[in-house]
């Protein structure tokens, strides 16, 4: 019996049976912890394929959760257009409540932190640096998993040894850097920087670390040009800090629930689509 478990900012997630889930990628997107009322067109297929690019990117640092991405694969319910390319079937893991986040530079709120006391997340940062640089070395600012509407909140990496030993929390860490580092230099070649990112990760049945969740995506990572790319100020983005930098300057309110500009729309997937073509090196097909 298949039972739907989730309907999130962005995924629907079944249960298949005791040991498989299946992910569905929408075309919904949010902002300010506000799930938006416009969807973007082809966003959930882009967002699915090149978090598969990644997956069987990383593979040889850690293993992953997909079984297939191929429709024939699915259940006979999801063998149908509409699943195609936004969807994937994936082993079912016991996730660990922490978000692994990664930054190679600093920005958005770490940038604002550092400001105010020359840390980021509680880590101690050389000073002088300009917006946007590159740090000397990434480093690993993990969080809590919020709820829909509410904010995670950061956490140290003590906190995260607490909550699930040393030998786990060391190699979470680990894993999260080394995935990070390997991804942004393939990234950098393609002219794309990752400026920051999350990981989720889960453990399998004999206890083994799995990458799950979606992988350096434009909703889970911030991608700048390197072309365009200038320290000292916020950068040109492919991801939808374009649309939170629209949110911002035009006073439009998420929580109205108010449509947003067609222009707006078709700008922000246009982003999404130069993304995928970028990191992949194919051509979006819709």
């Amino acid at each position: 019996m298949i039972k739907k478990l989730s309907s999130g900012k962005v995924r629907e997630i079944y249960e298949i049976d005791g040991d498989k889930l299946f992910l569905v990628v929408s075309d919904r997107i949010s902002a300010f912890d506000y799930i938006l009322p416009s969807p973007i067109p082809n966003k959930g297929k882009i967002l699915n394929q090149i978090s598969k690019f990644w997956f069987d990117f990383a593979q040889d640092i850690v293993p992953n959760h997909i079984i297939s991405t191929d429709t024939k694969d699915f259940p006979q319910e999801f063998q149908t257009p509409e699943f195609e390319g936004r969807s994937m079937l994936v082993k079912k893991l016991k996730m660990l409540p922490v978000e692994c986040i990664v930054r190679g530079y600093i920005t958005g709120s770490g940038w604002k932190s550092y400001q105010e006391n020359g840390t980021v997340c509680g880590i101690t940062l050389p000073e002088g640096l300009q917006e946007s640089e590159k740090l000397p070395e990434a480093i690993f600012t993990p969080s809590t998993k919020a709820e829909i509407g509410e904010h995670d909140e950061n956490i140290s990496f003590e906190k995260v040894v607490e909550m699930l030993g040393f030998e786990l929390a060391t190699k979470l860490r680990d894993k999260t850097l080394e995935i990070y580092s390997k991804c942004a230099e393939y990234a950098a070649q393609k002219g794309v920087l990752i400026a920051d990112t999350k990981f989720e990760f889960g453990l399998d049945e004999n206890g083994e670390l799995v990458l799950a969740d979606e992988v350096l995506t434009p909703d889970s990572s911030r991608f700048w040009p390197a072309q365009d790319y200038q320290v000292g100020r916020s950068q040109k983005s492919f991801d939808k800090q374009y649309l939170r930098d629209w949110i911002k300057s035009s006073g439009y309110n998420p929580e109205t629930g108010s449509p947003i500009p067609d222009d707006v729309i078709q700008t922000t997937a246009d982003k999404y689509a130069e993304a995928f073509e970028i990191i992949t090196g194919k051509k979006f097909e819709k």
